[in-house]
């Protein structure tokens, strides 16, 4: 248990750490991530993280995957968070039609994006699907090679209805070619991960370009693609925020440490700084303990016995929502005392202050229970 959740800096190379952070302020500018942190992702296959290993990929245990990811997030939010929805559209792989599956992933510089939203329509044609339709908030739409996006199902404009007598709904995987990118993204933090809309007019693609995100669709074995969606976006959505969260705080300790030479903060004053500090990292290093205690027990069980049961994965949903909660919460609690430079907006510490409270709306982590 005691080196369960170590420190975020001991599950990335520095030197990568370095560059990324460094190039941190170019990106903001550019809205999207720089050709030296793509370098430092491609070369790594960051992206191919989730991908079959029958496609190239290096399809990494859930355990590793938190851990990585937290550690990306905590170099830079903006660099995690692309790499973790990227990545997470990879796993799509152990669902799409093996034939375009190997058509997608072979190359080194693959990345999805996309959209979990139903933006759009697909109505049945002789040879597939005609699609039309516009999505919001597709992280690393500029540099991705692939599109994927949820689209009701219309048969000559009629809706086709799934069992339960509901409007069908099935995702679907484009060329970029295919789609428009459309600008959208305006909000203060995460500004770096070009999160842009896009579009799709009146684009015909065959019966394989449709897949479907089920246990029984599987077509690729692995216990990777029988973990449950959920848990595994609401795992690797959270860990994004405490990667940012830890690096907030580690940026304290030298915001504090200067504070101590102010003339005018006191002896209590100065204790209090101290005690807050040491707080916050307790109580962030006990969240992630419970946290990767969760997730490292699902992995197991779904590993051993290809199935993972409700309490186990009732346990990663309540963990992921508590770290992500609190992990704002402590971060919230050390701002005001950081000065002017907190709110500075060309400053490290900002960027991370924006980015934990542009990532932590996602709405899989907004409520406790």
């Amino acid at each position: 248990m005691e080196n369960i959740a170590l420190h975020p800096s001991k599950y990335i190379d520095q030197r990568d750490a370095d560059i990324i952070r460094a190039e941190a302020v170019e990106a903001e500018a550019l809205g999207m991530l720089t050709q030296n942190q793509l370098q430092i992702v491609y070369s790594r296959g960051w992206f191919k993280l989730l991908v079959p290993q029958t496609y190239t990929g290096k399809q990494i245990t859930l355990a590793d995957l938190v851990r990585l990811q937290e550690a990306i997030s905590w170099a830079d939010g903006s660099t995690g968070w692309v790499v973790t929805l990227c990545s997470g559209a990879g796993w799509f792989g152990g669902f799409i039609d093996p034939e375009v599956a190997q058509q997608v992933f072979n190359s080194d510089t693959v990345c999805l994006a996309g959209s979990g939203a139903v933006g759009g329509t697909a109505e049945i044609t002789e040879n597939g699907y005609r699609i039309n339709g516009s999505w919001k908030y597709a992280s690393g739409a500029h540099h991705a090679t692939h599109i994927t996006a949820n689209c009701a199902i219309k048969n000559n404009g009629v809706p086709v209805l799934n069992d339960d007598g509901e409007q069908l709904v099935l995702p679907f995987i484009f060329d970029k070619k295919d789609v428009t990118i459309l600008p959208a993204w305006k909000y203060i933090g995460m500004v770096a991960t070009g999160s842009d809309a896009f579009e799709v007019k009146d684009v015909e693609v065959p019966k394989n370009r449709q897949f479907k995100i089920d246990p029984s669709a599987v077509r690729v074995d692995g216990a990777l693609y029988h973990y449950p969606f959920l848990q595994l976006a609401e795992a690797t959505l959270a860990v994004n925020i405490s990667g940012i969260a830890i690096h907030f705080i580690d940026l304290c300790a030298d915001v504090f440490s200067g504070r101590m030479n102010h003339p005018r903060i006191t002896a209590p004053q100065k204790l209090y700084l101290i005690d807050v500090l040491a707080m916050a990292n307790k109580e962030m290093n006990n969240l992630r303990k419970s946290f990767f205690k969760a997730v490292d027990a699902s992995w197991e069980a779904i590993t051993a016995e290809q199935t993972v049961s409700g309490e186990l994965l009732n346990n990663v949903s309540a963990t992921s929502r508590l770290l992500a909660i609190t992990a704002r919460e402590l971060v919230d609690k050390l701002y005001p005392l950081c000065g002017l430079i907190a709110a500075s907006t060309d400053t490290e510490i900002n960027r991370a202050w924006r980015d934990l409270h542009t990532a932590s709306q996602h709405s899989l982590l907004t409520f406790a229970d």
